[in-house]
């Protein structure tokens, strides 16, 4: 219904999706306006940078299309619209994600898409079967986590009701984080989105094995391609904290 509606007007999605590209892009444009006074950002070549700006562009923006909306559930927890949802026959979840899905985030994906294959052309890496296989995995298991965020942070809104702030945080400042190396911050910053909030699986670690650096935090090699099982260890507890979220919502009362 809400894709339908969007493509209603077509010239007038066309000018939006092309406005959220341009929106996104100015996060690339700062980093070319650092890359103009310096040759290396922590040891980092443009390309390189480029390459974990697009992987982390392009995972975020997969998620935020498709998950995205989850930041809308605070206000119909404080409104009490949330009620219509459960008495729908189908999943509570499904529903939240989409409502009034946004088919514009187009335009980050595409944006982030642009950056990488530019990147991918540019890097010096040694292509190998490993290696190519690792660039699709990080977009989809990236997404994967990047969706377990959005759908925790979502579950604290049962709690608080005016969380999407908090949620943000995580989800939007996270992306913004993984656009620059991991060695231009400090050693327990990279400890905490490896071990706590594991977005670090998302690019900083998988990257860094296909551009033969050493991995953050000198995690065996193997780590780079954990990403899939990361991603599935992440969803365990965002379920759990949706289904005892559903459990405790007592409505408005009014």
């Amino acid at each position: 219904m809400w894709i339908r509606s969007t493509l209603a007007y077509r010239a007038s999605f066309a000018l939006t999706v092309f406005g959220n590209l341009l929106v996104t892009g100015l996060d690339f444009v700062a980093i070319l306006l650092m890359f103009s006074q310096v040759d290396s950002l922590g040891g980092w070549s443009l390309p390189e940078v480029a390459l974990l700006y697009g992987l982390s562009a392009t995972a975020f923006g997969t998620a935020d299309l498709v998950i995205g909306s989850m930041d809308t559930l605070g206000v119909r927890i404080r409104d009490g619209s949330f009620d219509t949802l459960l008495v729908r026959p189908a999943p509570v979840l499904a529903q939240v994600a989409a409502d009034r899905f946004a088919l514009r985030r187009l335009g980050r994906i595409t944006q982030g898409s642009l950056v990488l294959g530019w990147a991918l052309t540019a890097v010096d890496v040694d292509w190998s079967g490993p290696k190519a296989l690792l660039v699709p995995v990080m977009l989809a298991g990236g997404a994967a986590i990047f969706g377990a965020v959005f759908v925790a942070g979502a579950s604290f809104q049962f709690v608080a009701q005016d969380a999407a702030e908090v949620q943000n945080a995580f989800t939007y400042g996270g992306t913004t984080l993984l656009q620059y190396p991991p060695s231009v911050f400090g050693r327990d910053l990279v400890r905490g989105v490896t071990f706590l909030v594991p977005l670090s699986f998302v690019n900083w670690l998988p990257a860094s094995f296909l551009l033969g650096r050493p991995l953050p935090l000198g995690l065996p090699w193997w780590a780079a391609f954990a990403t899939p099982l990361v991603a599935a260890a992440c969803w365990v507890p965002a379920g759990l904290a949706w289904r005892a979220g559903l459990r405790s919502y007592r409505s408005t009362g009014s």
